[in-house]
């Protein structure tokens, strides 16, 4: 490629594009998180897979290699997955209690399995508090 001068005077070549075309924006490309077209294409395969041998195919890959089940899986699963793990601080008072009920009653059976205080006689030397 040759030089050759530019509008502003100085030379055009690899790295230095012609002054009408500078600070032009691109194209912004594929959005972050979106599948290709590969991807989709892969995903319409197995759907078809799926409809025309059913479940079995699917246990058959299972029984036989599970670790290119699980790569599958993977392959499906999203990259990047937000989790507010503390959402207590977000929740109302009516929440509040409403949670608390409720894994009060999820416990409940194992507490009473235990005697009523949720102490057992296991095998755990007392402790001094």
């Amino acid at each position: 490629m040759t030089d050759v001068p530019r509008k502003n005077g100085k030379k055009t070549g690899k790295g230095n594009p012609p002054v009408e075309h500078q600070f032009k924006p691109g194209n912004p490309g594929r959005p972050k998180g979106a599948r290709n077209r590969l991807g989709e294409m892969f995903i319409e395969d197995l759907l078809s897979a799926w409809e025309s041998k059913g479940a079995a195919a699917i246990h058959t890959v299972i029984e036989k290699r599970p670790q290119d089940f699980l790569r599958v899986v993977a392959s499906l699963m999203p990259k990047d997955l937000n989790v507010n793990v503390n959402q207590i601080g977000e929740m109302t008072d009516e929440q509040l209690l409403d949670r608390i009920r409720k894994l009060d009653a999820t416990i409940q059976p194992f507490l009473a399995s235990h005697g009523e205080d949720g102490n057992s006689d296991g095998d755990r030397a007392p402790t001094a508090h």
